[in-house]
């Protein structure tokens, strides 16, 4: 089920639905393609500007298909300062936002 604000037959409908037949065809659970999908539509939305709010980390940086696959988090350099920054926010550390990256690492290492 396409997530709430799609409607049936829509452009975002069937995006849902491709991306859920793909992780499914990747292996993953059908539970678990869902969510994916529902993530990968609400994304998008907020991206086109068709979602009421959005995070600045839905609407900055590059899209899934300009990236080709490079994922924050794996490799070198890590989670990036801004999704470190959410992370912190959500957690309630104060003086996030004078922190720099390292600083934001061991914050939210120390805080979960």
């Amino acid at each position: 089920m396409p997530p709430r604000g799609v409607k049936k037959g829509s452009k975002r409908a069937r995006q849902y639905e491709h991306v859920k037949r793909s992780e499914i065809g990747a292996g993953r659970s059908e539970s678990r393609a869902e969510e994916i999908a529902a993530r990968a539509v609400n994304k998008e939305k907020a991206r086109s500007g068709e979602s009421e709010r959005s995070s600045r980390t839905s609407t900055e940086g590059r899209s899934a298909s300009q990236r080709g696959g490079k994922q924050s988090g794996h490799g070198p350099g890590g989670r990036t300062r801004d999704q470190l920054y959410e992370d912190a926010k959500k957690l309630g550390i104060e003086g996030r936002s004078k922190m720099s990256k390292d600083e934001l690492q061991h914050a939210v290492a120390g805080a979960s």
